[in-house]
């Protein structure tokens, strides 16, 4: 069923769509502030992080209150709900699907109940030996799954993990279950959690996904995914939180602790594409770094044209940068639909074959007999590329010269991104020349690894390229996958590797169905309490969505724009 649910992205084909990030974080300190709706305007700033769903959780001291459901930020939230969450503190999530399927039940933030109160955390990233840490699970339960908690509702991501291992624990504190806890998880994970009375930040030891604090006015503290959601609140930049850092933020300010040492692998595509262009990363801007990028594409692929055209919008930045530094005008051949995800309409099979000619058109006047130099951020399966030729040519362009801003991605990514597998990269069984054939284009060109690495302003070292290189930072282990703890993907068909052994937690514990009309739930402080008591979290959307933005335009795809990459060997940790 086609959903108005607004997805605004700058996606043209949903099974072509480009590299997805996990999630967005966000939590606040600030007594006296209306930390919900600080949380909301941060969730919002970050939306482009995830858009499967949204969750805030707040805390006065006695109770936190937690609503969450699938959807946009400004979907799942409106005045009403966020007036009613009061508190002193708040953390907030918008994710998107890289381990766990997308439904409610692995929304976030996720709860647990400790010796001591109340948890609520929410985590960007993927944790790599997540099977492993489900074996430590069944060992705290005595080897039973447990009847209780995030697990036992159907909680099938790494974060379920994470919280029942914090939240079952012999320690006199949350802080002190923490630092034995973060050091023996691997993989990439910004966490920020917190109790009743305390909040929490944690970040892996190589930094793989971004994470900073900033401060508000009249003592408060925030902590979020980008800068960019510390400016939308207000907040003034500090300081990127450390590869391997503990922060405890309370009345008394903020602590830090190391709970392992710093080993940076910052990820690149957060330079690339991930992250919003108004975000700095490592000192460094976003925007500036994907000009540089295509400055460095026009002096590694320089072409006769006379017009520089970006895709929107993510290869507007190094568009501008291969016609500053070519002297070739930069100009806008294609308009974008911006409203065409809200569309509550199927189309006739007459316009379908119009294919995403509903979300792009060619500006015919712009492009009718010039000689086009097209940049855009990467190529996945190249569907989206070919189509966009197409639609050129169509129009009078007299040749299409395809840049690329990223080298070929060639390896799928562990650590938070949702990239297609080795044997669907189209790099990994076509070579650049191959491509550019298949795509229609006169030639193509992709900036090389040294060129997009000078660009970030980062030591090469402190970077992870795995997706681009095949070399990854943290070891990947042979159990590994997004629906590793999936008893039974029923849309997909698909069943994880461990599902034999966790059936249990997904098929005989269903995914609780939410009631067409249900408040927010909230858990009372009740110390030394071992269970928690909670009523329905709002309603909405109560079956499975779609992965990834735009799914309503999936029927929209012509053949004639599919690539279907030849079959490759697949990489052992492909899965």
């Amino acid at each position: 069923m086609v959903r108005p649910d607004g997805k605004l992205t700058h996606d043209l084909d949903p099974i072509d769509h480009g590299p997805k990030d996990e999630c967005g974080v966000f939590g606040v300190w600030a007594p006296g502030e209306d930390v919900a709706k600080l949380t909301y305007y941060g969730l919002y700033a970050l939306q482009h992080r995830g858009q499967e769903s949204a969750g805030i959780a707040t805390s006065d001291g006695k109770r936190i209150n937690v609503y969450k459901d699938m959807g946009l930020v400004s979907q799942v939230f409106d005045e009403h709900t966020l007036n009613s969450m009061r508190g002193h503190m708040a953390i907030g999530h918008c994710r998107y699907s890289t381990t766990g399927a997308s439904h409610w039940a692995n929304a976030q933030p996720t709860l647990g109940a400790t010796p001591h109160g109340t948890l609520a955390l929410a985590h960007n990233g993927n944790i790599t030996n997540s099977a492993e840490l489900y074996d430590r699970v069944l060992e705290k339960n005595s080897g039973e799954t447990p009847e209780r908690g995030e697990l036992a509702q159907g909680n099938t991501t790494d974060t379920a993990l994470v919280t029942a291992l914090l939240a079952k624990h012999q320690h006199p504190s949350l802080k002190e279950a923490a630092l034995e806890l973060l050091p023996t998880l691997k993989g990439a994970f910004c966490l920020v959690f917190m109790d009743e009375n305390t909040l929490y930040v944690a970040r892996d030891p190589q930094g793989v996904r971004p994470l900073v604090l900033g401060k508000l006015h009249h003592d408060g503290w925030v902590v979020a995914s980008e800068t960019a959601a510390l400016d939308i609140v207000g907040a003034a930049f500090v300081r990127e939180v450390s590869p391997g850092e503990f922060l405890t933020i309370t009345e008394d300010g903020v602590q830090s602790e190391q709970f392992a040492p710093a080993e940076p692998a910052g990820c690149v595509f957060e330079y690339v594409y991930l992250a919003r262009p108004d975000t700095t990363i490592n000192a460094r801007s976003v925007y500036e770094s994907r000009v540089e990028m295509g400055r460095q594409l026009a002096r590694e692929h320089r072409v006769e044209a006379d017009l520089v055209m970006p895709t929107p919008e993510s290869g507007v930045p190094a568009a501008i940068g291969y016609a500053e530094e070519s002297g070739i005008p930069f100009g806008n051949g294609l308009v974008k639909n911006a409203y065409v995800g809200r569309t509550f309409i199927q189309p006739s099979q007459t316009i379908r074959q119009l294919g995403i000619r509903l979300k792009l058109n060619p500006l015919r006047s712009v492009v009718e007999g010039k000689r086009l130099i097209v940049v855009d951020d990467s190529i996945v399966r190249g569907n989206t590329q070919r189509a966009l030729v197409r639609m050129l040519k169509e129009a009078g362009a007299a040749e299409v010269h395809v840049r690329i801003s990223s080298p070929p991605v060639k390896w799928p990514c562990f650590y938070g991104i949702d990239f297609a597998s080795r044997a669907e990269l189209v790099a990994n069984t076509m070579s650049v020349e191959e491509i550019g054939e298949s795509l229609g284009a006169d030639s193509l060109g992709y900036i090389s690894e040294d060129g997009m690495i000078a660009a970030t302003q980062q030591q090469r070292k402190n970077l992870c390229t795995a997706c681009f290189t095949g070399k990854y930072p943290i070891e990947i282990p042979e159990r590994i996958g997004k629906n590793l703890f999936d008893a039974q993907d029923t849309v997909a068909g698909a069943s994880g590797p461990l599902s034999s052994s966790i059936a249990e937690v997904t098929a005989e514990r269903p995914v609780p169905q939410k009631p067409e009309h249900a408040q927010a739930y909230s858990i009372h402080t009740r110390q030394g309490s071992s269970s928690t008591a909670a009523g329905p979290v709002v309603g909405g959307c109560t079956s499975r969505c779609e992965p990834g933005p735009d799914s309503e335009l999936e029927s929209l795809i012509l053949p004639e724009d599919t690539i279907y990459p030849q079959t490759t060997k697949e990489d052992p940790h492909d899965h």
